[in-house]
């Protein structure tokens, strides 16, 4: 059986690449692969590469590396095309979307998935996972993509309207570390575990949430996390950040009678409930990390700098699992063997409480046949509901990118929660405006505003 060709773009996003090859060459079939590594950054890739060898050489893998600048190249005869990659990176466009929103005092946490911070994201990001599309279609039409990229449901959306052609998941580790981080708190082994989660990413919920007893039955955990919640014992310390404590699920599943599978952090700006000009006792209150991305991209770009060294110069590096699914799809699809992941496609009637060609996150078979995604129905309405405002960003969003319509930029700032809450329509009109002409050149044409411009 030949070896699979697998190809990263934006491969200078070097520990989530080493998680990955590390991941994919220790499953036997896939222990002699071919890698190409492509990106824009030399250093960069250079460095990745470094990366990749000592892992080969650690395993023991006959796998064989190469590295490519242009995209097309790289791309040639793949078999499973994973990206990975920030149009703008943290400076300018990550810093943009949090300074130009704070002078209307709106305040964000992590600003990629929704909110103003995710529909200029999307704007960024959506033509060039377009033209990865293009120069596929040319040159590995049959190539699974593998997106990693936010804003996840709005990219998914995208390549699905123009590229319906292009097979594609994108994926997230949401769902596998929330459970785990849930049954940390529950004190419990993540192995006994079963669960079941729908919805769209990052805001997707645990239908069901159980634990697997000795005598084989099956115990709903919803109670014990009620109490755990109700009694002050959960959430217990965030074992990924300690800025982050985790507590607007919990609250949230006071409500909703369901967890979801996105971090606090995340979810406390995809609603109109937590983050309110002056109300700083909310934010006390459930410890809601504003401006957490930026403070994560300047520790990631610290912490890089010196594990960049350490990585040259080690003979050896380390090789642990990690969380992702890329290496389980990939071993599904090139030997057959089945496996279950939760993967972000066109809704296409899996979830039918929500639309048709929204970006639906649910389980999925992988086996020789491909990504199987899997019949949920109706979810519960009030979920129903609370995706569909999030929904109507990304719809919004989408279609300014597809039809190159900027007037459907500042009609998706109007309907997202949180910054419709705290901002009149003069004020979501102004900002949008100052987010485009701030970003300049790192927009596609259409969505530019020369600073002298306005919006009708």
């Amino acid at each position: 059986m030949a070896n699979p060709k697998i190809t990263f773009i934006g491969a200078g996003s070097t520990v989530f690449m080493k998680n990955i090859i590390g991941d994919v060459l220790q499953r036997p079939a896939l222990a002699n692969a071919e890698i190409a590594l492509m990106d824009i950054n030399p250093t960069r890739l250079e460095e990745s590469e470094i990366v990749a060898q000592k892992i080969i050489s650690t395993l023991g893998a006959g796998a064989t590396v190469q590295t490519f600048a242009d995209q097309r190249k790289a791309l040639e005869g793949a078999d499973f095309v994973i990206v990975a990659f920030q149009i703008g990176g943290y400076e300018p466009s990550t810093v943009i979307d949090f300074d130009v929103p704070k002078k209307y005092g709106l305040r964000q946490t992590i600003a990629d998935t929704l909110g103003v911070g995710g529909i200029m994201r999307g704007v960024r990001t959506v033509p060039h996972l377009w033209k990865i599309c293009e120069d596929m279609l040319a040159v590995c039409p049959d190539a699974i993509m593998l997106q990693y990229v936010n804003p996840m449901a709005i990219n998914t959306w995208a390549i699905a309207e123009k590229y319906p052609q292009i097979k594609q998941v994108g994926l997230c580790h949401s769902v596998q570390g929330t459970a785990w981080e849930l049954a940390r708190d529950l004190d419990i082994p993540y192995e006994s575990l079963r669960y079941r989660s729908a919805g769209i990413n990052h805001m997707a919920f645990f239908l069901t949430f159980e634990q697997r007893l000795e005598d084989g039955t099956y115990k709903n955990l919803y109670p014990d996390l009620l109490k755990g919640y109700r009694e002050g014992r959960f959430p217990k310390p965030s074992h990924w950040n300690p800025r982050c404590p985790n507590k607007v699920r919990y609250e949230m599943m006071t409500r909703l009678g369901y967890f979801v599978t996105e971090s606090s952090e995340h979810f406390a700006e995809y609603t109109p409930y937590f983050i309110k000009e002056g109300r700083e006792d909310l934010i006390e209150k459930f410890g809601i990390p504003l401006d957490e991305y930026p403070k994560r991209c300047i520790e990631q770009i610290e912490r890089w700098s010196k594990q960049a060294d350490q990585y040259r110069n080690a003979e050896r590096i380390e090789v642990k699992e990690s969380h992702e699914y890329a290496s389980s799809i990939i071993n599904s699809v090139w030997t057959g063997e089945p496996s279950v992941i939760y993967g972000n496609l066109r809704n296409n009637g899996c979830i039918t409480s929500l639309p048709e060609n929204c970006a639906a996150e649910v389980p999925c078979l992988v086996d020789a046949n491909g990504i199987q995604p899997t019949y949920i129905g109706e979810l519960p309405p009030q979920l129903t509901a609370l995706m569909r405002t999030n929904i109507n960003v990304q719809e919004l969003t989408v279609k300014a990118i597809v039809s190159e319509n900027p007037e459907h930029l500042y009609h998706a700032a109007m309907m997202d929660p949180h910054t419709a809450a705290e901002l009149d329509l003069d004020q979501i009109w102004s900002l949008v405006d100052d987010l485009r002409a701030a970003h300049g050149d790192m927009l596609p044409q259409w969505a530019r505003l020369d600073k002298k411009q306005r919006v009708a």
